[in-house]
């Protein structure tokens, strides 16, 4: 399966669709179960008698496979957090509860990163838009030279460095793998840059207000992390 973020050490992963999954072979080791008992437990919950309706089977339940050590080509499932949560369901014991606490965590985290992912998506033609204003006839470089300037701001890298760095391929997109505090801090200063593109267009001067304001976010971070431990 194709993954938009990909594995974490729990694999747990966005695929295309945007939607967090986990791997079933990484299900069985973590709860140290053989994989073949989990494709078992699999199968008694998505045949057709067991009560589930095809649609849930269908949306939480994705076949696929997996290359052993050996290079065979092995059935494993990719399950969403609904599917996840109907397996362990019957997982029981100190131990079991335990790591399916931490799956629920991970899978919240997962789908927070997803949202604000989506959210930095869904407004970055505001900011192509407001490009366009600022250049008569916009070349490549100019879309290019403001999306470098906010990596840099957030990774310290450019697009191109950050890829070299984490080992993505060329040309793919470098935002499904930060972190999630740095999604987050591209995402408000994407939405900052849109407005200051109108309001400031010169380059250095709208760098060093968007450099500003990343501090000023950290340093209010800084201060409620302070608060709270008080």
């Amino acid at each position: 399966m194709k993954e938009l973020i990909p594995k974490d050490k729990y694999s747990v992963f966005a695929d295309t669709n945007d939607t967090a999954r986990v791997d079933s072979l990484f299900v069985a080791e973590f709860f140290e179960k053989q994989h073949k008992h989990v494709l078992r437990d699999i199968s008694r919950i998505t045949e057709p008698k067991s009560g589930l309706s095809e649609e849930f089977i269908k949306t939480n339940f994705k076949a696929g496979f997996y290359k052993d050590s050996t290079g065979r080509k092995l059935p494993c499932y990719f399950m969403s957090r609904d599917g996840f949560t109907m397996l362990v369901m019957g997982y029981t014991g100190p131990k079991a509860m335990r790591f399916k606490e931490i799956y629920i965590k991970r899978f919240n985290e997962m789908e927070q990163f997803i949202k604000t992912l989506v959210s930095a998506r869904k407004e970055f033609p505001l900011l192509t838009d407001n490009i366009k204003l600022l250049h008569e006839n916009p070349k490549p470089y100019h879309f290019s030279n403001e999306c470098d300037m906010l990596n840099r701001i957030v990774t310290g890298m450019s697009a191109k460095q950050f890829r070299i760095a984490n080992g993505i391929e060329k040309g793919k997109s470098i935002r499904p793998y930060l972190s999630e505090s740095q999604i987050k801090m591209l995402e408000t200063l994407q939405k900052v840059d849109v407005g200051l593109l109108v309001a400031v267009p010169e380059y250095q001067q709208r760098k060093r207000y968007l450099e500003w304001y990343k501090m000023k976010i950290e340093n209010s971070e800084e201060v409620n992390k302070g608060d709270k431990k008080d």
